[in-house]
């Protein structure tokens, strides 16, 4: 089909060990949902009807330039090693670069089975593909490294899951679809040329200013640890940090289970599928560290005498927690309106989530409403927190225009979890006003918001667990 994006696919150019090339399954009757123009044109992608564009991204036709094919990688899930996992209902079409000069991939979620589909059917269903493309686009409009959402497309064919679903296909953009697992993967297998070869060309790719291994594990690190703090600053519950979930680019990469925050509680788990708290809100930290040392692990093979680079990757390592440590401080710090967070910051920060997590206080809201003048009215015990408040505004004495700072670092709303799912049975059953609403709402989480995209959850709205949808 002519549709005359300019792809100049890298990826592909590498050996046949590092996918499986395929074209993605038509589908019966594919329909257009949602495009994104604003980043189809950063893309360079050409102009077309949304019947042209409900082909290409269905995966019905293959777009000239197009070089469709599955990766492959592994990764530890839940603890656990799988030694090959790979791109078992993903496409990836091809890599574009765009009008900024940024290199992008281009990937089709739920196109079909492929050689790593263990048994599964490759589809995705309508719900997971409008929660990636709501949460994602509302991510990148918080300033959070993400994928993004190009389009939504219904294939007119029904997906069995618990029940019969309609089926959906998603078309992610990434800066690029390298996880720790596609290093985890050669690796294991003892395959030294493949795994040297696909280090240089993650450096090349994301970090042409690193010369080593050593140097790339440095590089990933400090962006996942940036990653982690941004998560934690808007109260996001990833649900599945397996190492094939995290990204050599520092992207936010598969919103399956993810949540956000209602009330305050620091162990909070909404992933169906997470029985031991093992992704909890307060664990993000400590396992994105457990992350990046089997990443360590895994660049230490492509060495011949290891001795040198393990006790390197050891210090890098070890440095990880005090990294997301500044993060979390630099972000909460600005919450609070410090521009400028000293370490004693901490313990203020420390001791106003302790307060909302007691009263149970709403998270985004308490501090949209700290911004605002208005916090004591989220808390139960206004006593408690009046003694804080003095405190902390004896802190803001030494810092400039604190309410500024704050606006700008506290979201008046986030894509809640009852609305995304009031968002998905509304869809299922043919109204895709709510989605429509929500696209346009999270486009500026910082703005003006609807008042009841701000309320928490009632009682009987409150979402409970949320599911991966695979």
């Amino acid at each position: 089909m002519t549709f005359a994006a300019s792809f100049d696919n890298s990826y592909a150019r590498l050996p046949a060990a590092f996918y499986t090339r395929l074209d993605p399954v038509p589908v019966t009757a594919p329909k257009l949902l949602a495009y994104n123009e604003k980043l189809g044109g950063i893309l360079g992608l050409p102009h077309a009807s949304d019947a042209e564009r409900a082909v290409i991204f269905s995966g019905s036709a293959v777009p000239d330039g197009a070089a469709p094919l599955a990766q492959l990688y592994a990764g530890h899930q839940f603890g656990s090693f799988n030694p090959q996992l790979g791109d078992g209902r993903a496409i990836l079409l091809g890599e574009t670069v765009g009008t900024d000069g940024h290199r992008r991939d281009i990937q089709l979620k739920g196109s079909g089975p492929t050689p790593y589909s263990r048994m599964g059917d490759g589809r995705a269903w309508l719900g997971p593909v409008l929660r990636e493309y709501v949460v994602s686009e509302a991510m990148h409009a918080l300033g959070i490294p993400t994928t993004r959402a190009l389009a939504a497309t219904l294939t007119g064919e029904d997906v069995i899951r618990e029940t019969v679903l309609p089926g959906a296909v998603f078309t992610r953009v990434a800066a690029s679809h390298l996880r720790v697992g596609t290093f985890q993967v050669f690796a294991h297998r003892g395959q030294k040329a493949e795994l040297k070869q696909l280090t240089d060309y993650a450096i090349d790719r994301h970090y042409p200013d690193a010369q080593t291994p050593m140097d790339l594990l440095g590089a990933v690190c400090a962006a996942q640890a940036d990653l982690i703090a941004a998560w934690m600053s808007v109260g996001f519950i990833h649900g599945v940090m397996n190492t094939d979930n995290c990204t050599i680019s520092g992207e936010t990469i598969d919103y399956g289970p993810c949540a956000f925050l209602d009330d305050y509680h620091a162990d909070t788990v909404f992933s169906s599928i997470d029985q031991t708290g093992r992704y909890a809100y307060s664990n993000q930290p400590r396992i994105v560290v457990w992350n990046m040392a089997q990443f360590a692990t895994s660049l230490i093979q492509q060495y011949d005498d290891p001795a040198a680079a393990i006790e390197e990757a050891t210090e890098i390592v070890h440095a990880m927690p005090g990294q997301i440590e500044n993060g979390w401080r630099r972000k909460f710090g600005a919450k609070i309106g410090l521009a400028t967070p000293q370490p004693d910051d901490s313990r203020l920060i420390e001791d106003l989530l302790g307060l909302m997590q007691a009263d149970g206080a709403d998270f985004t809201n308490t501090f949209d409403a700290l911004a605002r003048g208005a916090a004591r009215d989220q808390f139960v015990d206004r006593d408690a927190f009046d003694a804080w408040e003095e405190t902390w505004r004896a802190r803001l004495q030494t810092e400039r225009a604190p309410e500024e700072v704050m606006q700008t670092a506290s979201p008046r709303i986030v894509p809640r979890n009852h609305r995304i799912e009031e968002m998905i049975t509304a869809a299922v059953a043919g109204d895709y006003a709510p989605f429509d609403r929500l696209i346009a709402a999270f486009s500026d989480p910082f703005g003006t918001a609807d008042l009841d995209l701000m309320r928490p959850p009632t009682k009987a709205q409150r979402v409970a667990a949320t599911f991966c949808g695979t």
